[in-house]
């Protein structure tokens, strides 16, 4: 039986709604409020290094990963513990160095490794100390920066040094021991990468390969770390007692560089005249790596490294990226005393070789 005109109109208005609120849902789907966009919304979990959790709660960054299409959760862990973790519910996890993603990785066919950000480990410490460093022949002027030659300090922990020893220390009198202090390298990624440093300088300038590598090593650089008795779990915590405690608390403490740059950009006065940066010579970097355990955790590892946006707000936490003009520019804008780009860089051990050496201070500490 043939419709009405009017109930032939009104099913036609109907599949014209139909098709509209269709095209409508379509758009808003496949284009973001820039008009050009991506993507619907992807809601993602990580286990992250506690060191990038201010950056994964600014308000900037979070905006900028919806922009990107992303909704990311963190919760935070020791780079160690994020290796040794359970990862079967997450979408990605993101240590601060190589030798634990590279583990995750391993064990977890399928997953892809992304690096979008590093920094430098470096020496948080104060110009006087720098001073008697450079007297005593272990420090050096480096063109706008101050090197430290780890070699020479090394061997002068190893002499039982103590800054009442050193020549000419009118600044800091005190009966301590020359030591950098550190994290724990059973729990932490930066306190790892200063025995990395350490062991390669003990080797020979040879990064730690076997077991016999391990067994020269450890009587030298076991003291750098049992020496300094307590010792933290994150660099947050040193590198807040250099900022508020002082020279006397903290005349030499290991951090990463993005840690200083970031307080010193933001010109909040916890930075002062009197504070300095040394470079280790070598250095070894922390290269932020993110494993990306499925798709969406890939799209993310690749939005953290490509997209420009993203990548200023990397900058201006203090991080180095691929864009190494706009860190040159920061930098100088801000009238940072870092330089450029660091010649003298060495690679971790595997994460194997690593774990051998925390297992033998754990012993250790242990055994007193």
């Amino acid at each position: 039986m043939a419709l009405a005109p009017r109930r032939v109109a009104a099913v036609a208005l109907a599949v014209i709604l139909i098709i509209g609120v269709g095209i409508g849902i379509a758009t808003s789907i496949h284009v973001g409020s820039s008009g050009a966009s991506p993507t619907p919304t992807m809601a993602l979990s990580g286990l992250i290094g506690s060191e990038k959790l201010p950056f994964f709660q600014d308000q900037r960054v979070i905006d900028a990963l919806a922009r990107g299409g992303f909704v990311v959760n963190v919760r935070t862990a020791g780079s160690r513990q994020i290796a040794q973790s359970d990862l079967s519910k997450l979408d990605f996890a993101f240590p601060a160095g190589v030798p634990a993603a590279q583990k995750i990785k391993n064990d977890h066919p399928g997953s892809t490794i992304y690096q979008p950000f590093y920094t430098p480990m470096v020496i948080a410490s104060w110009k006087p100390i720098v001073n008697l460093l450079l007297g005593a022949g272990v420090a050096h002027q480096r063109g706008g920066y101050i090197g430290l030659d780890m070699d020479a300090f090394i061997k002068l922990i190893g002499k039982g040094t103590r800054w009442s020893d050193l020549s000419g220390n009118t600044d800091y009198q005190v009966n301590k021991s020359v030591l950098i202090t550190s994290t724990d390298p059973r729990t932490s990624n930066s306190a790892a990468m200063y025995l990395s440093l350490a062991s390669y300088v003990a080797n020979g300038d040879n990064i730690v390969q076997s077991d016999p590598d391990v067994n020269t090593v450890m009587p030298v650089v076991s003291p750098l770390f049992l020496k300094q008795g307590f010792v933290e779990n994150s660099t947050e915590v040193p590198f807040d007692d250099y900022l508020v405690q002082g020279m006397g608390k903290s005349p030499m403490v290991m951090i990463y560089e993005s840690q200083y740059i970031t307080r010193a950009a933001s010109k909040d006065g916890s930075i002062t005249a009197n504070m300095q940066l040394m470079y280790p010579e070598p250095t070894i970097f922390s290269k932020h790596s993110l494993v990306a355990l499925d798709d969406n955790a890939k799209l993310l590892g690749e939005f953290l490294s490509s997209d420009p946006g993203i990548r200023q707000l990397e900058t201006e936490f203090g991080f180095r990226t691929s864009d190494t003009a706009s860190f040159k520019k920061f930098v100088s804008d801000n009238a940072l005393p870092v330089p450029d780009s660091i010649v003298s860089v060495i690679d971790p051990p595997t994460y194997e070789t690593l774990e051998k050496m925390i297992t033998r201070l754990e012993q250790l500490y242990t055994n007193g």
